[in-house]
């Protein structure tokens, strides 16, 4: 395995994840027809539990290590790119017109659209830095010449691909819910996944010049999920007389994706 290409190496690496996120996004086919309030509540509370956790242990802890590495000052690449990807959002946000949950007007194809786009959007995006990372340690890897790199590269991918199971599951189930079909909820959900080979087999030819950026990269990322979390998720997964679904989901998210990051990571 040695032998190949580190750009090789990260394709397969990161397939392995985006087959993983794509595995995730097909939970959507199990479920038929209307989806009762209480299981959306439920999916909408789980996609924001996995979110949370994804963004602490998956993006500003590395991004924290990461910088720390580098000679510098840990929380400052983690709390600047943090405030830059919630800034980020905010500014879509903005340019999306929608309806606040809760409103008494009526809700429409904006307010849909809004929703939609902000969840796919953000958890896209948390999915760039982990496929650089993976794609970023192939290459140190070759670099080294070691098979002890090697093999924490592959661990890695191991890793990050069984955490996106989940993340998959957590965009299509709550996509589903706004009113799209399986199909097309499984399609964005699996295609959240898709900027991980892109971007991890694109690290390994410009490794120098990423490595510097990526502490805020991730933390850029993890702002723009909790700014979805905070803004969107949760209060949809908390309207309606029995909020506890919606409370237990993110409860399960949470410990699961948290569960999975310190386990495999």
């Amino acid at each position: 395995m040695n032998s190949l290409h580190p750009a090789v190496l990260a394709m397969i690496g990161t397939g392995f994840t985006f087959l993983m996120t794509t595995l995730g996004a097909a939970v959507v086919f199990f479920f038929r027809g209307e989806i009762k309030a209480s299981y959306q509540r439920i999916f909408l509370g789980f996609a924001a539990g996995v979110m949370i956790a994804a963004s602490v242990w998956s993006l500003l802890i590395p991004a924290i290590d990461m910088a720390e590495e580098q000679g510098v000052t840990g929380w400052i690449p983690a709390a600047g790119g943090f405030i830059l990807g919630a800034a980020f959002l905010l500014i879509l946000d903005h340019l999306l017109p929608h309806l606040h949950p809760g409103s008494k007007e009526p809700e429409g194809p904006h307010s849909s659209l809004k929703r939609t786009t902000m969840l796919v959007f953000a958890v896209t995006l948390h999915n760039i830095p982990e496929g650089m990372a993976v794609g970023l340690s192939f290459a140190l890897s070759a670099a080294s010449g070691s098979g002890v790199g090697l093999a924490a590269a592959v661990a890695l991918a191991i890793g990050i691909g069984l955490q996106n199971f989940p993340e998959g599951a957590a965009i299509s189930l709550p996509l589903k819910q706004e009113g799209l079909s399986n199909w097309r909820s499984f399609i964005y959900g699996s295609l959240s996944g898709i900027v991980e080979p892109i971007f991890g087999v694109l690290t390994v030819f410009v490794v120098g010049g990423i490595s510097p950026i990526m502490p805020w990269l991730l933390a850029f990322a993890a702002g723009a999920m909790i700014y979805v979390v905070v803004e969107e998720l949760i209060p949809e997964a908390q309207l309606g007389e029995h909020s506890h679904s919606g409370t237990i989901g993110v409860m399960t998210g949470f410990i699961i994706m948290m569960i999975l990051d310190v386990a495999l990571g």
